[in-house]
Protein backbone atom coordinates (compact mmCIF):
# COMPACT_ATOMS: atom_id res chain seq x y z
CA UNK A 1 0.00 0.00 0.00
CA UNK A 2 1.35 3.80 -0.93
CA UNK A 3 2.55 5.35 2.11
CA UNK A 4 1.55 8.54 0.71
CA UNK A 5 -1.93 7.21 -0.03
CA UNK A 6 -2.04 6.46 4.04
CA UNK A 7 -1.16 9.47 4.94
CA UNK A 8 -3.85 11.31 3.05
CA UNK A 9 -6.61 8.80 4.13
CA UNK A 10 -5.61 9.35 7.77
CA UNK A 11 -5.46 12.95 7.63
CA UNK A 12 -8.90 13.48 5.96
CA UNK A 13 -10.33 10.92 8.88
CA UNK A 14 -8.73 13.19 11.06
CA UNK A 15 -10.12 15.68 9.64
CA UNK A 16 -13.72 13.94 9.11
CA UNK A 17 -13.78 12.75 12.75
CA UNK A 18 -12.53 16.43 13.93
CA UNK A 19 -15.97 18.22 12.50
CA UNK A 20 -17.75 15.07 13.19
CA UNK A 21 -17.09 15.70 17.24
CA UNK A 22 -17.56 19.26 17.05
CA UNK A 23 -21.52 19.33 15.11
CA UNK A 24 -22.39 16.13 17.33
CA UNK A 25 -21.12 18.79 21.04
CA UNK A 26 -22.34 21.80 19.05
CA UNK A 27 -25.76 20.41 18.57
CA UNK A 28 -25.96 19.16 22.53
CA UNK A 29 -24.89 22.54 23.32
CA UNK A 30 -27.50 24.36 21.46
CA UNK A 31 -29.69 21.91 22.69
CA UNK A 32 -29.19 22.31 26.33
CA UNK A 33 -29.17 25.96 25.90
CA UNK A 34 -32.06 26.23 24.55
CA UNK A 35 -33.84 23.67 26.31
CA UNK A 36 -32.99 25.63 30.11
CA UNK A 37 -33.98 28.66 28.85
CA UNK A 38 -37.20 27.96 27.40
CA UNK A 39 -38.13 25.38 30.11
CA UNK A 40 -37.54 28.43 32.87
CA UNK A 41 -39.93 30.39 30.59
CA UNK A 42 -42.54 28.01 30.35
CA UNK A 43 -42.75 27.47 34.14
CA UNK A 44 -43.05 31.08 34.70
CA UNK A 45 -46.08 31.37 31.98
CA UNK A 46 -47.76 28.11 32.79
CA UNK A 47 -48.55 29.41 36.10
CA UNK A 48 -50.51 31.94 34.88
CA UNK A 49 -52.28 29.46 32.07
CA UNK A 50 -53.34 27.14 34.92
CA UNK A 51 -55.79 29.41 36.55
CA UNK A 52 -57.19 29.37 33.15
CA UNK A 53 -57.01 25.46 31.95
CA UNK A 54 -57.51 24.06 35.27
CA UNK A 55 -60.96 23.22 34.93
CA UNK A 56 -60.58 21.97 31.54
CA UNK A 57 -60.46 18.24 30.55
CA UNK A 58 -60.03 16.14 27.47
CA UNK A 59 -61.56 13.10 27.58
CA UNK A 60 -58.12 10.27 27.75
CA UNK A 61 -58.02 6.65 27.78
CA UNK A 62 -54.64 5.69 29.62
CA UNK A 63 -53.22 2.38 27.83
CA UNK A 64 -50.94 0.47 30.06
CA UNK A 65 -49.90 -2.68 28.17
CA UNK A 66 -48.49 -5.45 30.30
CA UNK A 67 -46.63 -8.58 29.97
CA UNK A 68 -45.27 -10.55 33.37
CA UNK A 69 -45.87 -7.47 35.60
CA UNK A 70 -47.01 -9.03 38.91
CA UNK A 71 -44.59 -6.78 40.91
CA UNK A 72 -45.62 -3.08 39.64
CA UNK A 73 -48.54 -3.58 37.77
CA UNK A 74 -51.05 -2.83 41.20
CA UNK A 75 -49.31 -0.06 42.66
CA UNK A 76 -49.42 2.06 39.03
CA UNK A 77 -52.76 1.66 38.72
CA UNK A 78 -53.25 3.05 42.41
CA UNK A 79 -50.95 5.94 41.36
CA UNK A 80 -52.93 6.18 38.52
CA UNK A 81 -56.53 6.43 40.24
CA UNK A 82 -54.95 9.51 42.35
CA UNK A 83 -54.07 11.58 39.07
CA UNK A 84 -54.95 15.25 39.23
CA UNK A 85 -58.19 15.09 36.65
CA UNK A 86 -61.55 13.75 35.92
CA UNK A 87 -62.48 12.82 32.69
CA UNK A 88 -60.20 9.32 32.03
CA UNK A 89 -60.52 5.83 31.80
CA UNK A 90 -57.63 2.98 32.62
CA UNK A 91 -57.33 -0.16 30.53
CA UNK A 92 -54.66 -2.66 31.23
CA UNK A 93 -54.22 -4.98 28.58
CA UNK A 94 -52.51 -8.65 29.95
CA UNK A 95 -50.28 -9.65 27.12
CA UNK A 96 -50.02 -13.45 27.87
CA UNK A 97 -48.05 -12.88 30.89
CA UNK A 98 -47.41 -16.17 32.43
CA UNK A 99 -47.21 -14.75 36.13
CA UNK A 100 -49.74 -13.30 38.22
CA UNK A 101 -50.23 -9.96 36.53
CA UNK A 102 -53.78 -10.35 35.66
CA UNK A 103 -55.16 -12.28 39.02
CA UNK A 104 -53.23 -9.36 40.83
CA UNK A 105 -54.97 -6.70 39.24
CA UNK A 106 -58.45 -8.40 39.67
CA UNK A 107 -57.91 -9.40 43.43
CA UNK A 108 -56.55 -6.06 44.14
CA UNK A 109 -59.59 -3.76 42.61
CA UNK A 110 -62.42 -6.67 42.87
CA UNK A 111 -62.90 -6.86 38.68
CA UNK A 112 -65.82 -9.11 37.95
CA UNK A 113 -65.90 -10.66 33.84
CA UNK A 114 -67.62 -9.22 31.45
CA UNK A 115 -68.86 -9.25 28.08
CA UNK A 116 -68.04 -6.59 25.58
CA UNK A 117 -68.15 -5.73 22.06
CA UNK A 118 -65.50 -3.60 20.95
CA UNK A 119 -65.45 -2.46 16.91
CA UNK A 120 -62.28 -4.01 16.06
CA UNK A 121 -61.04 -1.01 14.02
CA UNK A 122 -57.26 -2.35 14.08
CA UNK A 123 -56.67 -6.16 14.05
CA UNK A 124 -55.53 -7.68 17.03
CA UNK A 125 -54.37 -11.40 18.25
CA UNK A 126 -57.49 -13.46 20.29
CA UNK A 127 -58.96 -11.65 23.54
CA UNK A 128 -59.91 -13.80 26.06
CA UNK A 129 -61.54 -12.34 28.55
CA UNK A 130 -62.41 -8.57 30.02
CA UNK A 131 -62.97 -7.96 33.27
CA UNK A 132 -64.21 -3.96 34.76
CA UNK A 133 -65.06 -2.59 37.83
CA UNK A 134 -66.86 1.00 38.73
CA UNK A 135 -65.63 0.92 41.78
CA UNK A 136 -63.25 3.84 41.94
CA UNK A 137 -62.61 7.31 40.56
CA UNK A 138 -62.98 6.12 37.37
CA UNK A 139 -63.52 3.01 35.10
CA UNK A 140 -61.09 0.43 35.24
CA UNK A 141 -60.69 -2.73 32.58
CA UNK A 142 -59.13 -5.29 32.22
CA UNK A 143 -58.11 -7.13 28.76
CA UNK A 144 -55.99 -10.85 28.97
CA UNK A 145 -54.90 -11.51 25.21
CA UNK A 146 -53.37 -13.48 23.58
CA UNK A 147 -49.27 -12.91 23.75
CA UNK A 148 -48.60 -10.25 20.61
CA UNK A 149 -46.13 -7.78 21.15
CA UNK A 150 -46.52 -4.40 22.77
CA UNK A 151 -47.57 -3.17 19.21
CA UNK A 152 -50.31 -5.07 19.48
CA UNK A 153 -51.38 -4.98 22.72
CA UNK A 154 -51.62 -1.42 22.80
CA UNK A 155 -53.64 -1.77 19.62
CA UNK A 156 -56.26 -3.88 21.43
CA UNK A 157 -56.05 -1.20 24.24
CA UNK A 158 -57.09 1.35 21.70
CA UNK A 159 -59.76 -0.76 20.19
CA UNK A 160 -61.29 -0.75 23.62
CA UNK A 161 -60.40 2.98 24.52
CA UNK A 162 -64.45 5.18 24.69
CA UNK A 163 -61.97 8.36 24.27
CA UNK A 164 -61.05 10.85 21.23
CA UNK A 165 -57.35 10.91 23.06
CA UNK A 166 -55.31 8.35 24.63
CA UNK A 167 -51.88 7.86 26.92
CA UNK A 168 -49.62 4.53 26.12
CA UNK A 169 -47.52 3.96 29.25
CA UNK A 170 -45.53 1.28 31.08
CA UNK A 171 -46.73 -1.08 33.61
CA UNK A 172 -43.82 0.43 35.79
CA UNK A 173 -44.11 3.81 35.65
CA UNK A 174 -45.42 6.06 37.94
CA UNK A 175 -47.51 9.50 36.30
CA UNK A 176 -46.73 12.50 38.47
CA UNK A 177 -50.28 13.76 40.09
CA UNK A 178 -49.90 16.88 37.35
CA UNK A 179 -48.83 14.70 34.53
CA UNK A 180 -52.33 14.26 32.40
CA UNK A 181 -52.97 18.60 33.20
CA UNK A 182 -49.69 19.28 31.62
CA UNK A 183 -49.83 16.83 28.72
CA UNK A 184 -53.19 18.19 27.62
CA UNK A 185 -52.51 21.37 27.86
CA UNK A 186 -50.56 21.85 23.96
CA UNK A 187 -54.27 20.55 22.72
CA UNK A 188 -56.09 23.01 24.44
CA UNK A 189 -53.48 25.54 23.01
CA UNK A 190 -53.51 24.36 19.42
CA UNK A 191 -56.07 21.92 18.20
CA UNK A 192 -54.04 20.76 15.32
CA UNK A 193 -51.88 19.15 17.81
CA UNK A 194 -52.12 15.26 17.12
CA UNK A 195 -49.39 14.10 19.63
CA UNK A 196 -47.58 15.26 22.68
CA UNK A 197 -44.36 13.92 24.31
CA UNK A 198 -44.12 13.78 28.15
CA UNK A 199 -40.44 13.72 30.00
CA UNK A 200 -39.15 10.65 31.12
CA UNK A 201 -37.20 10.67 34.48
CA UNK A 202 -35.60 7.82 36.40
CA UNK A 203 -37.50 6.78 39.47
CA UNK A 204 -34.86 3.73 41.17
CA UNK A 205 -34.76 4.92 45.15
CA UNK A 206 -36.45 7.22 44.66
CA UNK A 207 -39.97 7.73 47.07
CA UNK A 208 -43.00 9.46 46.77
CA UNK A 209 -45.78 11.00 48.51
CA UNK A 210 -49.33 12.50 47.31
CA UNK A 211 -48.13 11.79 43.72
CA UNK A 212 -44.80 13.81 43.81
CA UNK A 213 -41.29 12.91 44.58
CA UNK A 214 -40.14 13.42 48.15
CA UNK A 215 -37.12 14.14 47.33
CA UNK A 216 -34.40 14.88 43.71
CA UNK A 217 -31.50 12.16 45.04
CA UNK A 218 -29.42 10.30 43.10
CA UNK A 219 -29.88 6.51 43.11
CA UNK A 220 -27.26 4.54 45.02
CA UNK A 221 -26.16 2.68 42.23
CA UNK A 222 -23.47 4.04 39.52
CA UNK A 223 -25.06 2.44 36.49
CA UNK A 224 -28.55 3.67 37.22
CA UNK A 225 -26.70 7.16 38.39
CA UNK A 226 -25.64 7.68 35.12
CA UNK A 227 -28.24 7.10 33.44
CA UNK A 228 -30.15 9.60 35.24
CA UNK A 229 -27.70 12.10 33.98
CA UNK A 230 -27.99 10.57 30.39
CA UNK A 231 -32.07 11.15 30.51
CA UNK A 232 -31.61 14.88 31.61
CA UNK A 233 -29.92 15.59 28.85
CA UNK A 234 -31.55 14.50 26.28
CA UNK A 235 -35.34 15.60 27.38
CA UNK A 236 -33.92 18.74 28.25
CA UNK A 237 -31.69 19.06 25.23
CA UNK A 238 -32.94 17.78 21.68
CA UNK A 239 -35.94 17.30 22.50
CA UNK A 240 -37.56 20.97 23.31
CA UNK A 241 -35.41 22.08 20.39
CA UNK A 242 -36.73 19.68 17.74
CA UNK A 243 -40.31 21.04 19.11
CA UNK A 244 -39.56 24.16 18.39
CA UNK A 245 -39.85 23.34 14.35
CA UNK A 246 -41.93 20.26 15.33
CA UNK A 247 -39.57 18.04 14.20
CA UNK A 248 -39.26 15.77 17.33
CA UNK A 249 -39.13 11.79 15.81
CA UNK A 250 -39.30 10.22 19.23
CA UNK A 251 -42.12 10.21 22.20
CA UNK A 252 -41.16 8.07 24.38
CA UNK A 253 -43.47 4.56 25.07
CA UNK A 254 -43.27 5.03 28.69
CA UNK A 255 -45.52 8.64 28.41
CA UNK A 256 -47.43 9.78 25.30
CA UNK A 257 -50.72 11.36 24.11
CA UNK A 258 -52.02 10.54 20.84
CA UNK A 259 -55.26 11.90 18.80
CA UNK A 260 -56.92 8.03 18.40
CA UNK A 261 -58.55 9.36 14.93
CA UNK A 262 -55.34 10.33 13.62
CA UNK A 263 -53.61 7.25 14.69
CA UNK A 264 -56.28 4.71 13.78
CA UNK A 265 -55.81 6.54 10.35
CA UNK A 266 -52.15 5.98 10.14
CA UNK A 267 -52.94 2.59 10.63
CA UNK A 268 -51.84 1.76 14.45
CA UNK A 269 -48.93 0.76 16.00
CA UNK A 270 -46.56 -1.74 13.86
CA UNK A 271 -46.35 -4.88 15.50
CA UNK A 272 -43.25 -6.00 12.83
CA UNK A 273 -40.91 -3.31 14.37
CA UNK A 274 -39.23 -3.49 17.87
CA UNK A 275 -39.51 0.17 18.33
CA UNK A 276 -42.94 0.54 18.20
CA UNK A 277 -42.99 3.97 19.55
CA UNK A 278 -40.62 5.57 17.48
CA UNK A 279 -41.95 4.15 14.18
CA UNK A 280 -46.03 5.58 14.91
CA UNK A 281 -44.35 9.20 15.76
CA UNK A 282 -42.06 9.10 12.34
CA UNK A 283 -45.62 7.48 10.56
CA UNK A 284 -47.65 10.33 11.65
CA UNK A 285 -45.29 13.01 10.55
CA UNK A 286 -45.32 10.89 6.95
CA UNK A 287 -48.67 10.42 6.81
CA UNK A 288 -49.89 14.03 7.57
CA UNK A 289 -47.30 15.28 5.28
CA UNK A 290 -48.55 12.96 2.56
CA UNK A 291 -52.20 13.81 3.28
CA UNK A 292 -51.24 17.39 3.02
CA UNK A 293 -52.59 17.50 7.00
CA UNK A 294 -52.20 20.31 9.29
CA UNK A 295 -50.80 19.01 12.28
CA UNK A 296 -48.36 19.47 15.29
CA UNK A 297 -46.29 17.15 17.02
CA UNK A 298 -45.59 18.74 20.55
CA UNK A 299 -43.38 17.99 23.36
CA UNK A 300 -44.58 18.71 27.24
CA UNK A 301 -41.22 19.01 29.20
CA UNK A 302 -43.45 19.58 32.29
CA UNK A 303 -45.75 16.35 32.06
CA UNK A 304 -43.97 13.93 34.01
CA UNK A 305 -43.22 10.08 34.02
CA UNK A 306 -41.02 8.23 36.53
CA UNK A 307 -39.97 4.95 34.90
CA UNK A 308 -37.44 2.29 36.27
CA UNK A 309 -34.25 2.28 34.70
CA UNK A 310 -32.25 -1.18 34.22
CA UNK A 311 -30.43 -1.52 37.20
CA UNK A 312 -27.38 -4.25 35.93
CA UNK A 313 -25.24 -4.21 32.62
CA UNK A 314 -27.31 -7.13 31.35
CA UNK A 315 -30.96 -5.13 31.39
CA UNK A 316 -29.30 -2.41 30.37
CA UNK A 317 -27.82 -4.04 27.19
CA UNK A 318 -30.60 -5.46 26.46
CA UNK A 319 -32.68 -2.23 26.43
CA UNK A 320 -30.20 -0.75 24.31
CA UNK A 321 -30.15 -3.21 21.83
CA UNK A 322 -34.05 -3.09 21.23
CA UNK A 323 -33.79 0.74 21.27
CA UNK A 324 -31.36 0.80 18.42
CA UNK A 325 -33.02 -1.89 16.63
CA UNK A 326 -36.35 -0.32 16.78
CA UNK A 327 -34.07 2.81 15.75
CA UNK A 328 -32.87 1.11 11.96
CA UNK A 329 -36.59 -0.47 11.58
CA UNK A 330 -38.18 2.88 12.06
CA UNK A 331 -35.97 4.75 9.82
CA UNK A 332 -35.00 2.12 7.00
CA UNK A 333 -39.40 1.92 6.44
CA UNK A 334 -39.63 5.48 6.27
CA UNK A 335 -36.63 6.01 4.35
CA UNK A 336 -38.48 8.50 2.02
CA UNK A 337 -37.68 11.14 4.85
CA UNK A 338 -33.87 11.45 3.81
CA UNK A 339 -33.29 14.83 2.37
CA UNK A 340 -36.64 15.01 1.02
CA UNK A 341 -38.25 18.66 0.33
CA UNK A 342 -41.74 17.38 0.88
CA UNK A 343 -41.11 16.95 4.81
CA UNK A 344 -39.55 19.86 5.57
CA UNK A 345 -37.24 20.51 8.42
CA UNK A 346 -38.29 17.11 9.33
CA UNK A 347 -36.14 15.54 6.88
CA UNK A 348 -32.78 18.23 6.80
CA UNK A 349 -32.57 18.25 10.55
CA UNK A 350 -34.08 15.39 12.48
CA UNK A 351 -33.75 12.55 10.16
CA UNK A 352 -30.26 13.60 8.81
CA UNK A 353 -29.44 14.26 12.78
CA UNK A 354 -30.88 10.42 13.83
CA UNK A 355 -29.24 9.07 10.76
CA UNK A 356 -25.82 10.82 11.40
CA UNK A 357 -25.50 10.84 15.36
CA UNK A 358 -27.55 7.86 16.16
CA UNK A 359 -27.74 5.03 13.39
CA UNK A 360 -24.55 5.42 11.95
CA UNK A 361 -22.62 6.69 15.45
CA UNK A 362 -21.69 3.05 16.46
CA UNK A 363 -20.28 2.39 12.82
CA UNK A 364 -18.02 5.82 12.57
CA UNK A 365 -16.83 5.50 16.09
CA UNK A 366 -15.76 1.92 14.99
CA UNK A 367 -13.97 3.30 11.69
CA UNK A 368 -12.22 5.88 14.19
CA UNK A 369 -10.68 3.10 16.21
CA UNK A 370 -9.59 0.98 13.24
CA UNK A 371 -7.95 4.18 11.72
CA UNK A 372 -6.28 5.20 14.67
CA UNK A 373 -4.51 1.61 15.44
CA UNK A 374 -3.30 1.76 11.88
CA UNK A 375 -1.75 5.45 12.37
CA UNK A 376 -0.61 3.82 15.28
CA UNK A 377 1.88 1.00 13.67
CA UNK A 378 2.66 3.05 10.25
CA UNK A 379 3.41 5.86 13.03
CA UNK A 380 1.73 8.76 11.68
CA UNK A 381 -0.27 8.93 14.84
CA UNK A 382 -0.32 12.09 16.83
CA UNK A 383 -0.85 10.51 20.50
CA UNK A 384 -0.85 13.96 22.57
CA UNK A 385 -3.32 15.62 20.02
CA UNK A 386 -5.69 12.37 20.23
CA UNK A 387 -5.46 12.80 23.90
CA UNK A 388 -6.37 16.35 24.18
CA UNK A 389 -8.51 16.56 21.82
CA UNK A 390 -10.54 13.30 23.47
CA UNK A 391 -10.54 14.75 27.30
CA UNK A 392 -11.67 18.03 25.57
CA UNK A 393 -14.98 16.27 24.21
CA UNK A 394 -15.15 14.45 27.05
CA UNK A 395 -15.21 17.73 29.44
CA UNK A 396 -17.36 19.32 27.00
CA UNK A 397 -20.29 16.32 27.07
CA UNK A 398 -19.42 16.75 30.99
CA UNK A 399 -20.58 19.89 31.07
CA UNK A 400 -23.53 19.37 29.20
CA UNK A 401 -24.54 17.00 31.48
CA UNK A 402 -24.00 18.90 34.73
CA UNK A 403 -25.77 21.62 33.32
CA UNK A 404 -28.93 19.26 32.07
CA UNK A 405 -29.19 17.77 35.84
CA UNK A 406 -28.25 20.97 37.34
CA UNK A 407 -30.64 22.89 35.22
CA UNK A 408 -34.01 20.58 36.12
CA UNK A 409 -33.06 21.23 40.06
CA UNK A 410 -33.06 24.59 39.67
CA UNK A 411 -36.19 25.42 37.51
CA UNK A 412 -38.01 22.75 39.89
CA UNK A 413 -36.91 24.62 43.08
CA UNK A 414 -35.55 21.43 44.18
CA UNK A 415 -32.30 20.97 46.56
CA UNK A 416 -29.60 18.75 45.82
CA UNK A 417 -27.12 17.66 48.91
CA UNK A 418 -23.64 18.39 48.31
CA UNK A 419 -23.04 14.58 48.33
CA UNK A 420 -25.02 14.13 45.25
CA UNK A 421 -23.61 17.30 43.67
CA UNK A 422 -20.34 15.76 43.88
CA UNK A 423 -21.71 12.66 42.32
CA UNK A 424 -22.66 13.98 39.72
CA UNK A 425 -19.48 15.47 39.06
CA UNK A 426 -17.13 12.30 38.67
CA UNK A 427 -20.06 10.29 36.99
CA UNK A 428 -20.77 13.06 34.01
CA UNK A 429 -17.18 11.85 33.14
CA UNK A 430 -17.83 8.35 33.65
CA UNK A 431 -20.89 8.59 31.34
CA UNK A 432 -19.72 10.18 28.73
CA UNK A 433 -16.87 8.13 28.39
CA UNK A 434 -16.76 4.32 29.85
CA UNK A 435 -21.04 4.33 29.58
CA UNK A 436 -21.04 5.91 26.17
CA UNK A 437 -18.06 3.76 24.85
CA UNK A 438 -20.07 0.83 26.19
CA UNK A 439 -23.36 1.82 24.79
CA UNK A 440 -21.63 2.13 21.34
CA UNK A 441 -20.29 -1.18 21.42
CA UNK A 442 -23.59 -2.76 22.26
CA UNK A 443 -25.39 -1.04 19.37
CA UNK A 444 -22.62 -1.87 16.51
CA UNK A 445 -22.76 -5.92 17.57
CA UNK A 446 -26.84 -5.18 18.01
CA UNK A 447 -27.52 -7.14 14.60
CA UNK A 448 -25.53 -10.09 14.81
CA UNK A 449 -27.84 -11.20 18.14
CA UNK A 450 -31.08 -10.14 16.29
CA UNK A 451 -33.86 -12.72 16.35
CA UNK A 452 -37.16 -11.24 14.96
CA UNK A 453 -39.30 -11.97 17.81
CA UNK A 454 -42.40 -9.40 17.82
CA UNK A 455 -43.46 -10.77 21.09
CA UNK A 456 -40.45 -10.39 22.73
CA UNK A 457 -41.23 -7.86 25.71
CA UNK A 458 -37.57 -7.32 26.62
CA UNK A 459 -38.15 -7.62 30.92
CA UNK A 460 -35.79 -6.23 33.07
CA UNK A 461 -35.41 -6.64 37.18
CA UNK A 462 -38.82 -4.76 38.58
CA UNK A 463 -39.19 -3.10 42.56
CA UNK A 464 -41.73 -2.15 43.84
CA UNK A 465 -42.40 2.20 43.94
CA UNK A 466 -42.13 3.18 47.85
CA UNK A 467 -44.61 5.96 49.06
CA UNK A 468 -44.80 7.52 51.85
Amino acid sequence: MNIEFVKLMLHFVELFFTLYLIGYSTFLFLSVCMGTSILYRDMKIKKLKDKVNKNINIPISILVPAHNEEITVCDTIKSLLELDYNNYEIIIIDDGSTDNTAKNVIDCFGMSLVSKEIDNVLKTSEIKKVYETYDYKVNITLVIKENGGKADALNVGINFSSNPYFICMDADSFLQKDSLINIVRPILEDDLTVAVGGMVRVSNDLTFADGYPTSCNLPKNFLVAMQVLEYDRTFLGSRIMFDKFNGNLIISGAFGLFQKEMVIAAGGYDTDTMGEDMELVVKLHVFCRTNLIPYRIKYASDAICWSQAPSNLKDLTNQRRRWYLGLFQSMTKHHQLFLNYRYGLVSFISYLYFLIYELFSPFIELIGIIFMILSFFVKLINIKYMIFFYLLYALFGALLSVTSFFARIYVKNMKVSFIDSTKVLILCFLEITVLRLYLSVVRMFSFFKYKKRKNNWGEIKRYKIENS
